[in-house]
């Protein structure tokens, strides 16, 4: 089973979208979703901080501040 992370912060926007659209997609393909907040997390800030939401699916960074579906989904399948 693909494993996908979100880095994320509180507040914002762009995150909620690409969430909301891979909980979509999470409703049709199997997969296991972590949601990380990078607020209180020095070493995060200063990795993402510029970048959220950055989207990982094991492991690796598929895509930053949008997420398109349609790759995503392609991703996700292979």
């Amino acid at each position: 089973m693909k494993k996908v992370t979100v880095y994320s912060r509180s507040g914002c926007h762009l995150c909620e979208i690409a969430i909301d659209k891979i909980k979509s997609v999470n409703s049709e393909i199997d997969f296991e979703l972590e949601i990380k907040l990078i607020d209180d997390v020095k070493t995060l800030q200063e990795k993402y901080n510029d970048e959220v939401p950055v989207i990982l699916i094991d492991d690796q960074v598929h895509d930053y501040w949008r997420i398109d579906v349609e790759r995503f989904i392609k991703a996700i399948k292979s």
